[in-house]
Formats: C-alpha cells, structure tokens, sequence
C-alpha cells in the first residue's frame, strides 16, 4: 500500500513531505453520465470529475438532505401519527397509510432504503408544518454547507420548478451526512426491521441500492429516478484504508460507471500518514494549577489526498473557556481538529495526561486559584452583558 508521511513543522502547520507522491498511472475511465464526480471523504478533493458543476435534477437522492435534517432535529424515537395529507404521493412508498405511528427513525429507514417519497413528506411536514417551510430548511442547510449549485422544492425530489443540485455539491452534501453515525448505519444495510403501523407492527424494508452487494467496501449512500433526472447514484466505499464518494446524474449505466471510477480512485489517491503533534495544555479552573497539560492517543491520523500542498493540512484544539476540576488521568477534555483548506477533515480527543484535583479553600484564596476565578468571573460577565 503507497502512503505519503506528512511531518508537523509546527503545533498547528503542517509543512513538508518525508516521501515524494508516486503518480498513479490509473486509465481515466469513461462514464455515460451528464455529471459524475469521484471525491475523497476526508478532504473533498476532487479525485475524478465529468461536467460536476452543472445544476441537474437529482431525483430521491434529494432525501439524503431531508434524511440528515431529520436526524438532527432529534427525539428519533418518539412516537406520532403521520399526516394524512402528506403521505398521499405518487413513486416509491415505505407503506404508510393513514393513521400509521410511527417514528423520526422509522421515516429515515424509509427515506433510505426504499427511497419512500411518502416518508420524506411525512417527515417534512412533521419538522416544519409544511412542504412548502421544509423547502426553507433544506436550502438554508445547504447554504450552511456551501452547496452553491443546489436549490431544493421538494423533500422526495419530485420535479419542482428550480429543483437540482451539481454531483459535486451532492458528494459535499453526502459527505456531511455520513459524517452521522445514524445516517450511516442505516445507508449502510441491504434490509432493515423496523416497526410503524396502526398498530405498529415489524416489517423488513430493502434498500434499493444494488452496489451495496456489487463493489467490496461500499457502504452507501442513495438511489434516485425519474424521467427528468434520469438515473441517479450517490455512493461511498472504503478499501485499503481510502474513503471515496461517488456521485452520477443522468447516468444510464451507474452502477458499472461507479465501479469503474472506484477502480480508478484507489489507484490514483493516497494514504495520507499525518503525524498528531502534542504538548498541548487547557486552561483549568478549581485546582491547583491554572492549566492542565493534554495529548492524544494516536500518533498520526490517515487521511486519503491527492494533495502534494501540505499547507493546505492544518490543526488547531478546541475547548471550552475552562475545564473544571476535579478531572481524572485519561479523561476526553478537548479535541484536536484536522483541516484542509479550512474544511474539518477529523477530530482526535485530547486527554488529560494527569489527575487535577480540587483546590484547597487556602489555596482559592491565593495564586494561580484566584487569578482564574476572577478570570471565571469576568468571562460570564462579559457574557452575560452581550
């Protein structure tokens, strides 16, 4: 397996390459798609792309952003009756009829799998009233995302006047997604059990995406049809340590063309070795000493890359204002964070390399104690004046 060591120069800038990249010699393949990109899932480089800017209608792979925001709205699991009005829509169904409970979890399941278009209006309608609201919350996420070629109407991706996205802002969007564990769990199954119903009772549901079973690795994403967008393939496969996203619109020939740019992307990306740079400290409030030194548990962190620009790679630590004492040896109290051009590749827990326990009242009165009290103090006053 090739990798590329990048060394820390510094605590946050990465700088240098301990080996120099082998170019791969990897035939370009040919694919019948209108758009397809091939991108790395760590950083979002683009591996291989045909036409992956043009805004084109993406059909159900529309539900991975209304599966993602279903997810974060949280409360997966708590029980409700469907609106009648919402599940009554023509395509692909999960089953609801009216009068069905079911669960934030359940309609997920159905967005996925069977690419239920009355899940995704369920669900719609459930988090914001209405079809029309949902919209609303779809494009504000992907304005969040910086999904610049994507404009959402529908949460099933039905046609509506407006509605499409570019195959790059799709792998964007589903690189965001499988980001959740749940999301990616649940892309991830051929078949699921899961219970809805009036009363609710269990049945399987079967995932529509054939690749799962087809390419060693892929573990995702979403399938979509209809006559305006044609074919359309959003997936993700891991092997040998590479993390690549795959996305096709328009494409009469998707499940080979997926194949073949997968082929193609394992032999043109890289393992990225990264070492995990230490000597970081927090400040701390309540004990002894002001700050408490902290350091990961890996040494470095693989990344897959096509970047020979190591500037590009960065860390920085992320914390709260102050850790509190008392806090054990090995306890999580902040995170290292990887970018890449500003982009959060992964997060690495930072651990407490020592006990710190609680001061003594004499020494509250005095030192170190004091001086991060009155800092304590300041800090929520200015807050609470904002």
């Amino acid at each position: 397996m090739k990798r590329i060591i990048i060394t820390a120069l510094a605590p946050f800038i990465l700088l240098g390459v301990s080996s120099e990249r082998i170019v791969s010699a990897a035939e370009r393949p040919e694919v019948s798609a209108r758009g397809a990109v091939l991108i790395s899932a760590d950083t979002g480089e683009i591996v291989f792309s045909e036409n992956f800017s043009e805004k084109l209608p993406m059909a159900s792979t529309t539900k991975i952003m209304t599966t993602l925001l279903c997810l974060e709205s949280g409360d997966l699991y708590d029980e409700f009756i469907v609106d009648s009005d919402a599940i009554h829509v023509e395509g692909s169904s999960m089953g609801l009829v009216e009068g069905d409970t079911v669960t934030k979890y359940a309609l997920c399941v159905g967005m996925l799998l069977p690419s239920g278009n009355d899940a995704a209006n369920a669900c719609a309608v459930k988090l914001a009233g209405s079809l029309e609201n949902f919209a609303v919350m779809m494009n504000d996420k992907a304005k969040e995302l910086g999904l610049s070629h994507t404009y959402f109407v529908t949460p099933s991706g039905l046609e509506g006047e407006g509605h499409g996205s570019s195959a790059y802002d799709m792998a964007m969007l589903a690189r965001e997604a499988l980001r959740n564990e749940i999301f990616r769990e649940i892309c991830s199954s051929e078949n699921m059990e899961i219970e809805f119903g009036a009363p609710p009772y269990k049945r399987w549901l079967k995932n529509t995406n054939k690749l799962l079973s087809m390419y060693d690795g892929v573990y995702g994403v979403k399938t979509g049809f209809t006559d305006e967008a044609g074919r359309c393939l959003v997936s993700a496969c891991e092997r040998d340590g590479k993390d690549l996203i795959c996305v096709t619109l328009n494409d009469r020939d998707d499940w080979n063309d997926h194949m073949a740019m997968y082929d193609y992307g394992f032999e043109t990306a890289e393992n990225v070795d990264i070492p995990v740079p230490d000597g970081y400290s927090v400040r701390l409030a309540g004990g002894e000493n002001d700050t408490l030194s902290v350091s990961p548990e890996c040494e470095y962190v693989t990344v897959t890359s096509m970047s020979e620009d190591t500037d590009n790679f960065s860390f920085g630590i992320v914390a709260p204002p102050f850790v509190y004492a008392p806090v054990k040896k090995g306890d999580a109290v902040a995170e290292l964070r990887l970018t890449f051009k500003g982009r959060e590749v992964k997060t690495i827990p930072l651990y407490a390399d020592e006990d710190a326990e609680y001061a003594s009242a004499d020494e509250v009165k005095s030192g170190p104690i004091k001086n991060i009290i009155t800092k304590l103090r300041d800090f929520f006053n200015e807050r609470n004046w904002r």
